[in-house]
């Protein structure tokens, strides 16, 4: 019995030709040293050499089983590793944003199971890539994959000849690219099975991400087209009535000039230049929001002075009637910040405009520098903004005519928030204790550049 425990512990960590020549030494020992004679293999009873045989039997037997345990406990112990490695790729494959990152989160699976791995995808032309540093024989072995949308390598049936398995990444008709891993045998139909469903849960996850990424676009295009038919019914509302004004008051001037007194003469040219301003404001608007909403805008991000452009807007707006209401206090020495002049100024025109129109008393731009960002706010004193409107505040056309906001195209305060948010900044609406609504500008401020000798 000693003899058979060591068979089976010889069994179950040995080789197999090693378990069996256990086995075979172990009852060569029994016989030396237990049966008569002694010291010698000689058998002289049947009766023990039945023994003997039946017992040579019983070992080779329990060396057998003990090998095939102890196999089958390492396939399935790679068979848990190998399920834990797919669950894990398709745990990181769903956290990937884009199809880069998933091609790299799947690489780098293969590489940890596989020796040699080279990964291609195809792009929108049907084009394998990265290819750089790639031999000629690789190549093919991959669009050959991509092409047939079958496995080809060792044990395959096509091109036998390689060292190496290829694999495509999808189905025939939805490949999306292929995978090539090296080295490769004939009989391991095991790593070939494995390395088939790394390249399936990889395909699935480019898929999903190529598909949600053109279901993007296709939302974004339908949202631009809506956005844009919005713009020109709302718009197309907008332009009638001033239109209209415009063309009245022309009419009038020119056929009916000698009967009118100076005064409505006067009257009806500033109520023409009154609407004609009204149209251009409404116009540079629209097409600043239709361009910042339509897509990514090049926007011409240089380094500014803020005390510039709020100078530059007040010196322009105290021209007008209101200009005389407006107070300034710009903190002296702030930062450059890096933004496109002409729509930071548009955003500071309209925020001051709006407040001098529908406020009352003075009007209030502070601009200072609070925790690494640039804050400019437009301040007023006027019966402020009804609690029902604040939700839709930023919305387009957005007038609030019902509660009294009176003449306006509803653009302004959209378009300043699209230009925040081109310009990586905030804009928010505070009601002010005391009465009035307070409009907060808020840009990141960068590293700023250094000083030219």
């Amino acid at each position: 019995m000693l003899y058979l425990v060591a068979v089976v512990i010889a069994a179950y960590v040995c080789d197999r030709t090693t378990a069996i020549a256990s086995a075979i030494a172990a009852v060569a020992a029994l016989n030396f040293f237990f049966v008569p004679p002694r010291y010698t293999f000689t058998v002289e009873n049947r009766e023990h050499l039945i023994a003997l045989a039946a017992m040579l039997g019983v070992a080779l037997l329990v060396s057998w089983l003990s090998t095939k345990v102890r196999v089958e406990s390492r396939l399935a112990a790679e068979s848990e590793r190998r399920a834990q490695q797919l669950s894990a790729l398709a745990t990181e494959l769903l956290n990937a944003t884009d199809e880069a990152a998933a091609a790299a989160v799947g690489e780098r699976a293969l590489r940890g199971a596989f020796d040699r791995v080279v990964l291609v995808t195809l792009d929108a032309q049907g084009g394998l890539h990265p290819l750089t540093g790639l031999p000629q024989p690789i190549v093919q072995s991959l669009r050959c994959a991509v092409d047939e949308g079958g496995v080809i390598g060792p044990g395959t049936g096509r091109w036998p000849a390689i060292d190496a398995w290829v694999l495509p990444l999808g189905s025939r008709g939805r490949v999306i690219g292929a995978v090539r891993i090296e080295p490769a045998s004939a009989a391991d139909e095991v790593g070939r099975e494995y390395a088939t469903a790394l390249a399936s849960v990889l395909a699935q996850g480019l898929w999903r991400l190529r598909a949600g990424e053109s279901e993007l676009q296709a939302q974004a295009r339908l949202q631009r087209q809506q956005l844009q038919g919005t713009f020109l019914a709302a718009v197309s509302h907008d332009l009638r009535t001033p239109l209209a004004a415009i063309v009245a008051g022309v009419s009038s001037l020119q056929h009916q000039r000698e009967r009118l007194a100076p005064a409505e003469q006067e009257r009806m040219l500033a109520s023409i230049a009154d609407q004609a301003t009204y149209l251009s404001e409404l116009t540079e608007n629209t097409l600043q929001l239709v361009r910042l909403a339509s897509g990514p805008l090049a926007l011409r991000l240089e380094w500014q002075s803020l005390e510039e452009i709020v100078g530059s807007v007040v010196g322009r707006l105290r021209a007008q009637a209101c200009g005389g209401r407006i107070e300034t206090n710009v903190e002296g020495g702030l930062p450059l910040v890096r933004g496109d002049a002409t729509l930071l100024a548009q955003l500071l025109t309209n925020l001051l405009d709006n407040a001098c129109r529908h406020g009352a008393g003075p009007v209030q731009i502070v601009a200072c520098r609070i925790e690494g960002a640039l804050v400019v706010s437009v301040k007023d004193c006027g019966p402020g903004i009804a609690a029902a409107d604040e939700a839709y505040l930023f919305e387009p056309f957005l007038r609030g005519e019902a509660r009294g906001a009176g003449h306006g195209s509803g653009l302004g305060l959209a378009l300043c928030k699209a230009i925040a948010d081109a310009h990586g900044g905030t804009l928010a609406f505070y009601r002010r204790r005391h009465g009035g609504s307070r409009f907060t500008l808020s840009l990141p401020l960068e590293r700023q550049p250094e000083a030219s000798p």
